[in-house]
């Protein structure tokens, strides 16, 4: 299953397995993929609401444990043949399974301290540079709706966006989860007119319906501005 979200087509998201959508397409045909696989520790993780309900934190750490297995070395090996550059979120549980030097990391800061959850993530990326920081307070970012365990803001997105990529570029994302990218994608390009294009996937169904409502009102309600 596949929803255009535009009528331009920017915007293509498939309820599928990842390494199904990357066998489609040839080597090098993104032009950068952004994405954040599952560490394989949703078990561990403690912290959040409190609320125990399907829609709460201890719901989403049930739901998490279903599909949070750690990718394996020819996920990695098939995403840097299809894609040209890479950020990859939560690099340093898997940074064995990268065939890459280290290069330029990001980081996001929570503005947390001596929390449950880590004070920040951290992305490898193929780029040659100096580390980033980008600060952005997860108490804020929670205020966005949280439909994802692993949901980060999407001024994170709109950030990496406007640091690496250029007018017209392709980005892939092979686990969509909450759908952050998506609404940044659509952001940056109606205000500042990149015309990029993003093709992702998510395996979980109900977390695919839930992220296609949310990208849906969250682009439209963009849309009025």
């Amino acid at each position: 299953m596949t929803q255009n979200l535009d009528k331009q087509k920017a915007i293509q998201i498939s309820c599928e397995g990842n390494m199904q959508l990357m066998a489609r397409y040839p080597d090098n045909y993104f032009d950068l993929a952004i994405v954040d696989p599952p560490y394989g520790n949703a078990c561990n993780l403690k912290g959040g609401s409190s609320s125990t309900g399907k829609n709460g934190w201890s719901g989403m750490m049930r739901k998490a444990n279903e599909w949070n297995n750690e990718p394996n070395k020819q996920y990695f090996d098939e995403l840097i043949r299809v894609s040209k550059n890479q950020i990859i979120w939560g690099a340093n549980h898997f940074i064995d399974k990268i065939p890459m030097p280290f290069s330029c990391f990001l980081i996001w800061d929570k503005g947390q301290r001596e929390f449950s959850l880590a004070d920040g993530e951290m992305a490898w990326t193929s780029f040659k540079g100096a580390a980033r920081f980008y600060t952005y307070a997860r108490a804020k970012a929670l205020k966005e709706g949280k439909i994802h365990p692993t949901q980060k803001p999407i001024s994170l997105y709109q950030w990496m966006i406007n640091r690496f990529c250029k007018e017209g570029d392709k980005i892939l994302d092979t686990h969509i989860g909450s759908g952050s990218i998506a609404i940044a994608v659509d952001s940056v390009n109606k205000i500042e007119k990149m015309n990029l294009t993003l093709v992702g996937c998510e395996i979980d169904k109900d977390y695919y319906d839930k992220t296609m409502k949310r990208i849906n009102e969250k682009t439209s309600w963009q849309s009025l501005f």
